[in-house]
């Protein structure tokens, strides 16, 4: 059965990967996509998503530009991991096509009313588009067949400060509103992405894949693995993004997880944007639906569907 997939994305390397992975499925509509600001401003990733959808063969898919800043806070935007203009300097040709006239949360609003139960969302930028479509249609979360959501550090250290992670601190106001909607949601955060990893053996067998995909891919994460060689020490890089479009298309794949409500910090003078679960045993002691917190994923069968995707 043909898998119905609206996309919010700010790209962004690991959004570009994450686009091939959809793109290569065919059994997987691409419904949308919606931009908003992250990686480089909303401008620049709604530009990227048409070029990467024309680059991995879906050139029809509809683009909306989206938020271009948080609800509250001023943006924070990362040139220093997917550079100037979000893919690494890597420079692919001018788009065919424009952005459509809806907004990103307007488009996201008409998909699910149109087919109540049959789209599935997988957001993997700050969740600015998700909290104003909420204000738009409150019933999005049952309307919505499954919501996964690349974000938080749950059990695990922050990249961005010490307790939170980008796109949740990217605007953390947003993205409590969204935990708390009622969404069926898997939560692929930290305590997985950066244990699931593009080796250099796999950057590697990456740059002896033929075609236009394969290379300019390749491209991109040269410039991502140089940034994350700092944080590991060796030449490879953490799949965040891709990892979780493999998790809302390839579910066997997930092989550890755990149930909790998640709520996100907003006033701590250290923790704002702090992802923070209730481990608390007593069912129903908190009334906010649980999450799906992905803790073990089947690495190996990833990185290989990863790799035939780009073939």
């Amino acid at each position: 059965m043909t898998m119905r997939v609206f996309v919010d994305c700010d790209p962004g390397i690991d959004d570009a990967v994450a686009l091939a992975y959809l793109a290569a499925r065919p059994d997987v509509e691409i419904a949308g996509v919606g931009a908003v600001f992250g990686n480089s401003g909303v401008d620049a990733t709604a530009d990227n998503a048409l070029r990467l959808l024309e680059l991995y063969g879906r050139p029809d898919v509809p683009v909306a530009v989206g938020a271009a800043r948080p609800l509250v806070q001023p943006p924070r935007l990362a040139p220093h991991v997917h550079g100037g203009n979000g893919l690494g300097g890597v420079e692919l040709p001018a788009p065919s096509r424009e952005p459509v006239a809806e907004s990103a949360a307007e488009l996201l609003v008409r998909l699910a009313r149109q087919s109540p139960g049959e789209l599935d969302v997988l957001a993997v930028g700050p969740l600015t588009n998700l909290a104003i479509a909420l204000g738009l249609e409150p019933n999005l979360p049952s309307l919505v067949r499954k919501l996964v959501v690349m974000g938080g550090a749950v059990q695990v250290p922050g990249n961005v400060s010490s307790h939170a992670e980008a796109n949740i601190a990217n605007d953390p106001e947003a993205a409590e509103a969204v935990l708390g909607a009622g969404f069926d949601l898997d939560l692929v955060a930290l305590d997985i992405t950066m244990r699931t990893v593009a080796t250099t053996a796999w950057l590697d067998e990456l740059k002896t894949v033929p075609g236009e995909r394969a290379r300019r891919t390749s491209q991109f994460l040269d410039f991502y693995a140089d940034f994350y060689t700092g944080i590991f020490g060796s030449r490879q890089c953490a799949m965040h993004d891709p990892l979780a479009a493999a998790v809302l298309l390839d579910a066997h794949l997930v092989t550890a997880s755990f149930d909790a409500p998640v709520r996100v910090e907003l006033s701590g003078g250290l923790t704002r944007g702090m992802t923070v679960a209730d481990l608390r045993p007593r069912p129903g002691q908190d009334e906010r639906r649980p999450v799906r917190v992905v803790t073990g994923v089947a690495e190996e069968e990833f990185l290989t569907r990863m790799l035939d995707a780009l073939r």
